[in-house]
């Protein structure tokens, strides 16, 4: 499935689906929870910043823009040092970086210290966790995968439920400084996080396979650094689009929510706690939409489970900007919450479900590239919405008209393609046969008179099972490959 290498994993290594796999996941849960929680976490901080550099909040909301700005945009980046170095050193250095920023800005004499500090170097840190991680994940997780992506997801609202409190009692015992610092220590974790991220090492019948003449001859492929031989398939092509429609509405709910209940004549306080109520049923909703998405019956069609997961978080935004007191704002709050966690554990696993195992490194940072634009453009265009229009209504119903579009996008393309390939079987099959299942096949044949050529077992394997055709089929298909050794010498 193409030629990017992913943490230079060894070819035809079956994903163990458990053993260590659950300490990266661990792992995995931590980064993401610092990487979605921490730009939102730090806006505790805005008001003693304001006093301190006599700037604006708009001076100050950049902090969190240029946090965001530097967790996706940086995708491409993130694939190559991945598909260069591995994700474990990667990993281990962006959390240097992330501390560094903290402690740096701790020291910021300027408002634009902290953008460099905070915003660029600390939003770098945290990118080089955030993509690594969830590659890990999916090299070791296969069976389990939509669950392991759903437990995850969880960690951002879990982090962000934990952080908010956590900076406004640092605010309040040491000032912006001493939080900055204790901040930047914390992050410190995200390299302990990086080292649980053990690459996957060959079955010991793979390391003992000597090559054969045909191999040694054959030079070894070069490796691609940044794969953009994904932009051929028409799926991630219909993803790409439909996840950059889809950030220009997912995240404005959840900034202006509280300013709506403020707009309506409620307390701070009790606004802020609508933030509260999406983050719990967020964090219970991500879990459970993976649990879904990994049934067997479910697992095929992820995709349309996810194109359902933004159709619900569209309507609910319609809906919700119908809200005319706190009990509709708080009915609105529960149902974005569980739209918005079904969303969050669904991108990454249909994501990986399109492009494979293989060139997932390089196809997430494309498409996180791509977010980057649409994350800088989605609130800053909504603010303007409601600056000409001083009602938060319209801004809702912008928000939730741009979700169901996306929704409705990658719903059509993919029926759309998954008609064209039923047309065509062997196409899907010839996806199905990757290089690493040759490899092994390669290995279990040769003890075979004149050793049979590989290509030809392939194209018995191919004969088998050319009826298959779902995601869930070739999956069976792989395994098949990599049994296909042990059958051979029998």
């Amino acid at each position: 499935m193409g030629g990017a290498v992913v943490d230079d994993g060894p070819p035809g290594v079956k994903a163990p689906d458990g053993g260590w796999g659950w300490a990266v996941l661990a792992g995995g849960f931590v980064i993401t929870g610092f990487s979605y929680a921490f730009p939102k976490a730090i806006s505790v901080f805005f008001k003693e910043l304001i006093q301190e550099f006599d700037v604006g909040y708009s001076d100050t909301a950049w902090i969190s823009s240029i946090l965001l700005a530097m967790l996706y945009g940086t995708g491409p980046v993130c694939s190559v040092l991945v598909n260069r170095f591995g994700c474990r050193p990667v990993m281990m250095v962006g959390g240097l970086f992330a501390s560094l920023g903290m402690i740096l800005s701790s020291f910021a004499t300027s408002i634009i210290h902290i953008y460099i500090c905070t915003g660029v170097i600390t939003g770098l840190g945290l990118a080089l966790n955030f993509q690594p991680s969830l590659i890990m994940l999916n090299r070791y997780f296969s069976e389990k995968r939509p669950l392991a992506n759903g437990l995850a997801a969880a960690g951002s609202p879990v982090a962000l439920c934990c952080l908010s409190p956590l900076g406004q009692f640092l605010q309040y015992k040491y000032g912006w400084r001493g939080g900055f610092l204790i901040l930047g220590g914390i992050l410190l974790n995200c390299c302990a996080c990086g080292a649980l991220m053990r690459p996957l090492l060959p079955p010991k019948k793979l390391e003992e396979c000597p090559p054969t003449a045909a191999e040694e001859k054959k030079p070894l492929p070069k490796k691609k650094l940044l794969d953009f031989s994904v932009f051929k398939e028409r799926g991630f092509l219909i993803y790409t689009i439909a996840a950059s429609i889809m950030v220009l509405g997912l995240f404005v709910p959840p900034v202006f929510v509280v300013s709506y209940a403020k707009g309506l004549g409620y307390e701070d306080t009790t606004s802020a706690l609508l933030l509260t109520i999406l983050g719990f049923v967020d964090m219970f909703a991500r879990p459970v939409s993976g649990l879904i998405a990994g049934l067997k019956w479910v697992r095929p069609r992820s995709v349309y489970l996810f194109s359902f997961a933004m159709i619900f978080n569209g309507i609910t935004d319609i809906i919700g900007s119908q809200a005319k007191d706190y009990t509709g704002l708080v009915v609105f709050c529960i149902f974005f919450g569980m739209s918005y966690g079904m969303v969050g554990a669904l991108q990454f696993e249909v994501l990986m479900t399109i492009v494979g195992t293989e060139r997932f490194s390089s196809a997430l940072g494309l498409v996180l590239l791509m977010e980057a634009i649409a994350v800088l453009l989605g609130p800053p265009g909504a603010g303007r919405l409601l600056d000409a229009t001083h009602q938060y209504m319209h801004v809702f119903l912008l928000a939730g008209c741009e979700v169901t579009l996306s929704a409705i996008v990658i719903a059509l393309g993919n029926f759309i393609c998954l008609r064209g390939r039923k047309e065509d079987p062997e196409a899907k099959m010839e996806m199905a046969v990757t290089a690493a299942e040759k490899e092994g096949l390669n290995c279990g044949v040769e003890g075979e008179e004149d050793h049979e050529d590989v290509e030809e077992l392939v194209e018995k394997e191919k004969g088998k099972y050319s009826a298959l055709i779902t995601g869930e089929e070739v999956m069976m298909v792989k395994e098949m490959g990599e049994n296909g050794g042990e059958t051979t010498h029998r």
